[in-house]
């Protein structure tokens, strides 16, 4: 069999690790002719990232990895004025020690064996330069979704057209890939922000004219219409290889917190079926103590069973990860946790794939993360949206809306502003989730069932796999 080199650059954040991964893991598992080089960026913060990072090697063994030399972070960018800014900055430093790990460990190391291709994550962009240089093709993985994509290849178009950033009171946008007018209200953070965050992701899309294609982590049963906006035209071509889901490995920290996993799935295997609704908001999410009462009171008022996953959000003015609460007293509401005792259960980190797997859940309040909702979907839980970060605005919109697979309980939601989503709110969200029978569940099944189809033979996904291998060892 003729073999041929692949190498991967992730950004460092969860989301995008994880999906490059099971990337990877996914094509290898369909064509064995590939040798897979990871080159790994260590975060510009004390981020959890590093365990992950740490841990790769155990995840799996075909794979091989390279850590980078670590490179100064951006001194003169403030990462709260725009911290994709300040990440693509930091990371675009990078190009000289991947181009150097490409060079003198994967081509010299394995000199008979083509590299065929440069894998890189949307916040890598700036790699296309070093796959020019080498003379090898470069190829742009999107861990988010095919309408977010449909979004950034419409920026330099809209920037040449109106020239500035959004405003939240701009009129709703037309954008081929969403069937629905986008409200500005509901555009990622970064594309509102004055200070270098809309100017970095418009100068991101513009370099995506130069990668022979796109990969990205959907299907083209969840978004049909995305899809078929991409068809025609002379932009690269789009491959949906996904749902890409780390379905049966280890979840991210659970080697930490083993104590913690197993009460948490001890109390669950105690509830009846579908009867619990689960609370939890990526590795990022974290609340005000104002907030987390509201979600307390929110949850005891629905009557529902309840796994609440809340994390204690860093020192102010510093940027780092959420911790865990030593004390959930602290900031529950008084005598909250001796009246729920019986059906609910507050927690700090919890694994979410395995509690989404799980046979009591049945009811998921995310902050819609794309993995979060493919998973979601994977195990046909029902979502109520509460963004947070990033993209996740767009999510919300785009899966009540455009889908029709989640209830909305707030599409504009921005993590740290002063909005208060007050506790009548939450239960009405809450109580409109847990029907047994409503129009969204079905449909929620009915797309789990397609999820799962997509990646085995004769699926959508799995055949988009096959042409993908083909143009990249052609």
């Amino acid at each position: 069999m003729k073999k041929a080199q692949l190498v991967l650059v992730p950004s460092p954040g969860i989301g995008h690790l994880v999906s490059t991964i099971e990337f990877a893991k996914r094509l290898l598992d369909q064509d064995e002719s590939f040798l897979i080089t990871v080159l790994v960026i260590k975060a510009p913060f004390a981020l959890d990232v590093d365990t992950f990072n740490q841990s790769l090697t155990t995840i799996d063994t075909r794979i091989s990895y390279i850590t980078l030399p670590q490179v100064t972070p951006p001194d003169d960018q403030d990462p709260f004025r725009s911290p994709e800014n300040y990440f693509s900055i930091f990371l675009e430093r990078h190009k000289p020690h991947v181009k150097d790990a490409i060079l003198n460990h994967v081509m010299s190391k394995k000199s008979s064996v083509p590299v065929v291709g440069l894998v890189v994550d949307l916040f890598c962009s700036s790699m296309i330069d070093v796959a020019k240089e080498l003379g090898i093709p470069s190829y742009v993985y999107i861990s988010s979704s095919a309408g977010f994509l449909g979004l950034m290849r419409h920026l330099p178009t809209r920037k040449d057209q109106v020239g500035i950033e959004f405003k939240e009171t701009d009129p709703d946008l037309i954008v081929p890939c969403f069937f629905n007018p986008v409200p500005a209200r509901v555009m990622p953070s970064v594309l509102l922000n004055k200070d270098g965050g809309y100017i970095c992701f418009e100068n991101h899309a513009r370099r995506f004219k130069d990668t022979k294609c796109f990969i990205v982590n959907t299907f083209t049963e969840l978004e049909s219409h995305a899809v078929s906006s991409f068809l025609g035209g002379d932009t690269p071509p789009v491959y949906t290889v996904g749902p890409l889901l780390n379905v049966n490995g280890q979840s991210l920290m659970e080697s930490n917190l083993d104590d913690q996993h197993g009460k948490i799935m001890k109390w669950l295997d105690d509830q009846p079926e579908k009867s619990v609704v689960f609370l939890c908001f990526g590795s990022i999410g974290r609340f005000s103590e104002a907030q987390v009462k509201e979600i307390a009171l929110g949850l005891e008022q629905s009557g529902h069973r309840f796994l609440c996953s809340i994390r204690k959000p860093p020192p102010e003015g510093q940027f780092a990860m959420p911790s865990d609460y030593m004390n959930f007293e602290e900031v529950l509401p008084d005598g909250f946790l001796e009246r729920t005792k019986h059906i609910g259960m507050v927690c700090g980190w919890a694994p979410q794939i395995q509690v989404l797997a799980h046979r009591a859940v049945g009811g998921f309040v995310s902050h819609c993360g794309w993995n979060s909702i493919l998973e979601s979907l994977w195990y046909g839980v029902p979502v109520v949206t509460w963004p947070m970060y990033a993209e996740q605005q767009l999510n919300a919109f785009q899966t009540v809306n455009d889908l029709g697979l989640a209830i909305e309980m707030t599409l504009d939601y921005r993590m740290d502003s002063n909005e208060l989503v007050v506790a009548d709110r939450i239960a009405k969200s809450v109580k409109s989730l847990m029907e047994e029978r409503s129009t969204v569940r079905n449909k929620v099944k009915a797309v789990s069932e397609a999820s799962r189809k997509a990646v085995v033979e004769g699926g959508s996904s799995f055949a988009a796999f096959g042409d993908l291998i083909e143009i990249m060892l052609s």
